[in-house]
């Protein structure tokens, strides 16, 4: 056991290496600590033996479940004819295999979490003296709990799990957590960190200080993945108060770049679906990403916390889904941003603000009061002698079903007809008779074509209209989605689906006031909504804290992370002089000063890229060459191509993307990380060309090339 000073603390280092290795552990003043035996590597060995044995068990019991389930499945389909007539023998059948085969499934998932468990049982080790207690009590932090059985004391602790909220909200000293049964106070004694792959013990580090910063500047100083990686063992104080966070319905996370506020984001629903396991299932929650290439490098994290996969899709490609039957095809925000990009957006940019804003509410909701009458032609409606007067109709719509959205109205009004029809006549109408009443109460409508009603929306206050042209013909421009998608919701409602009981929104300051407005009223729901004022893709930033409070009111808490764990110190403050932003703290980890260099034209800087990323010696995984336009980003990559030059190119329908050198937009790339980054960049600075350049840079995990074009 070594004594070492750092910063003015004085913490204990002990260290455990595989193999018996003297190499020791390298500590911010450059001190070696030889090897020390700690009871860490011996319970390493306990506990893979248990977990070893489990899955041995594990592995003969799906054997058993799988020929019980195909025994049961023949005996079905030799005796399912002769069973009772009432089904009761078929049914219980049936119930009994859905049953084995469900038992099946749970240890299938079992074996999946604890062959995870096998590469790293646990990363964490609090010893705590409970008040009052003589002798203090041993918890090891894992990915998941871990027991030698059903109602058996935990061997490991989910870091889910209250006691684990030890190990990152308190050093050494006086401590507490909170149970459902109340608070449990005491000391804790002592505090461990480890790091275990392959079943490995790499080291054991006993410290006084909590997640103590060399662990932390190992980990955020190791080379990128193409993955984003789970932080369960680094998660910091602020961040765990994030993840546990239970109380608040809508949290709003602001967090400056690289301030893992995606992953404490994810982090917070793995803790949500553990602690609310009756009401809350993996497939109730849903994110909404940037992106597909975004969409696949989080999509491990929830399995790798020992949950089922969540849904994932883009806010745009949902709307897009939605107003399929209104136009075949609509403009993305990528495609707005290319054009705006290119110089020539086209449009109105003070009409496509307006489309956005608390104004646009107010114009819609106006023109919604008079479209009542403009859109009904109301008229008496009699089949086979049985008559619904026209002055009836006028009550049910106005009166009866007034608070139903317009288009609902008649159709509440049909099926009053018709059950009145046959309770009077005491017959059932056909399909074909339901569907001839369906078209006399719908063709009281002028007309139910959204596109149509939008473009009297647009007339009415003083927009420029659409094309009038056919369903096939119509192309919606991005200003024009989301406002026909309000008035779409509040003329027709929405179709009932599976509802959403947590939404996660990333990248919150691309959305506009009616993004959050049609939101609101989509997903009733509890929110994590993250994102960083300073990376919005528009001229002018877009602070939608402002905002947030008047759509959501009450319910919402709103949060700031100005920790950015991401970048080396000098690339975060290169990056801070791009936007001027200065509150934001940075964790000390040097490197590589940023290196700016002209170029003539985009194939000089792309040639003189190469020669920097990824080159031989440097244990570097991945690297990106970033443009500001997708016609940039193809050209770079066919003049590395012409080079020899192994490069992956990544455009916006890209699932994902992998190792080595990425050639992609700023917009594609951002939320993703590598080891090395080159940006190409415009002479011109515009607004928007700044905010890029603050995108690029703040990618690079530890080298940073910047070439002006």
């Amino acid at each position: 056991m070594q004594e070492a000073g750092r910063n003015g603390m004085i913490y204990r280092l002990r260290l455990v290496q595989d193999g018996g290795s003297s190499a020791g552990f390298e500590t911010g003043n450059k001190r070696k600590c030889g090897m020390n035996k700690d009871d860490g590597k011996r319970f390493l060995e306990e506990v893979t033996d248990k977990i070893k044995e489990q899955l041995r068990a594990l592995r003969s019991s799906i054997r058993e479940g799988e020929k019980d389930i195909a025994q049961m499945q023949e005996y079905y389909w030799e005796n399912y004819t002769e069973m009772d007539q009432y089904g009761y023998e078929d049914y219980d059948n049936q119930q009994a295999l859905l049953s084995r085969v469900n038992a099946n499934q749970e240890s299938l998932r079992q074996r999946s979490r604890l062959k995870k468990m096998l590469d790293s049982p646990f990363f964490g080790r609090v010893d705590f003296l409970y008040s009052g207690e003589e002798e203090a009590e041993r918890f090891y932090i894992g990915i998941a709990n871990f027991s030698e059985g059903p109602g058996k004391v935990p061997l490991i602790y989910d870091w889910r799990a209250p006691v684990s909220g030890l190990f990152y909200d308190f050093d050494r000293g006086p401590a507490f957590y909170q149970t459902p049964a109340g608070v449990l106070e005491g000391e804790i004694t002592s505090k461990w960190q480890y790091k275990i792959r392959k079943g490995k013990m790499i080291y054991g580090f006993e410290s006084d200080i909590k997640i103590d910063d060399e662990i932390l500047r190992q980990e955020l100083g190791s080379k990128g993945d193409t993955q984003l990686k789970n932080i369960v063992s680094t998660i910091q104080r602020e961040q765990n108060a994030i993840i546990r966070n239970t109380e608040d319905r809508i949290l709003v996370i602001q967090g400056a770049a690289g301030s893992g506020k995606t992953s404490v984001a994810l982090h917070r629903v793995a803790y949500l679906l553990y602690h609310d396991r009756k009401n809350l299932k993996s497939s109730d929650v849903l994110v909404l990403s940037p992106s597909g290439v975004f969409s696949g490098y989080i999509s491990h994290i929830l399995p790798e916390l020992g949950e089922e996969n969540i849904q994932e899709m883009s806010f745009d490609l949902f709307a897009y889904r939605e107003l399929k039957d209104t136009a075949p095809d609509c403009q993305d925000r990528y495609e707005k941003l290319e054009l705006e990009l290119s110089g020539s957006p086209g449009g109105n940019a003070e009409e496509a603000a307006r489309k956005q804003s608390p104004a646009f509410l107010g114009e819609a909701e106006a023109f919604l009061a008079q479209l009542e009458d403009w859109l009904m032609n109301f008229k008496d409606v009699e089949f086979r002698g049985f008559l619904l007067p026209e002055e009836k109709i006028i009550k049910l719509f106005y009166f009866k079903f007034q608070e139903l959205p317009i288009f609902s109205r008649m159709e509440e009004i049909l099926e009053y007809f018709c059950d009145q029809y046959e309770t009077m006549r005491q017959k059932t109408l056909s399909e074909e008779d339901q569907e001839a009443i369906r078209r006399k109460f719908m063709s009281m409508y002028v007309t139910r074509d959204l596109y149509q009603i939008y473009n009297w929306f647009l007339e009415a206050w003083g927009y420029t209209m659409l094309p009038d042209v056919p369903y096939e013909k119509r192309y919606l421009e991005y200003e024009d989605v989301y406002p026909l998608l309000y008035l779409k919701y509040r003329l027709q409602g929405r179709k009932k689906t599976r509802p959403v009981k947590h939404l996660v929104i990333d990248e919150m300051q691309d959305y506009t006031y009616l993004q959050y407005v049609i939101l609101s009223r989509i997903f009733p729901c509890g929110m994590t909504i993250l994102g960083d004022r300073a990376q919005t893709m528009e001229g002018e930033k877009r602070d939608v804290l402002k905002f947030l409070p008047q759509i959501f009111g009450r319910q919402i808490r709103m949060l700031e992370m100005k920790k950015s764990y991401r970048n080396t110190a000098e690339i975060a403050a290169y990056a801070s002089e791009i936007t001027g932003i200065r509150d934001v703290e940075f964790f000390e980890r040097h490197g590589k000063p940023v290196e700016e260099r002209k170029a003539a034209d985009l194939r000089q800087a792309a040639e003189a890229a190469a020669g920097q990323l990824l080159p031989g010696g440097k244990d570097y995984e991945t690297a990106a060459l970033l443009t500001m336009t997708q016609e940039e980003a193809r050209e770079a990559y066919e003049y590395l191509k012409e080079l020899g030059v192994s490069a992956a190119y990544l455009h916006k329908d890209s699932p994902s993307f992998r190792r080595g050198l990425t050639v992609t937009t700023f917009y594609l790339a951002k939320g993703l990380e590598f080891d090395q980054v080159a940006a190409i960049c415009r002479r011109e600075k515009t607004p928007l060309l700044r905010q890029a350049e603050y995108i690029c840079a703040t990618r690079a995990l530890h080298e940073l090339y910047v070439y002006t074009v």
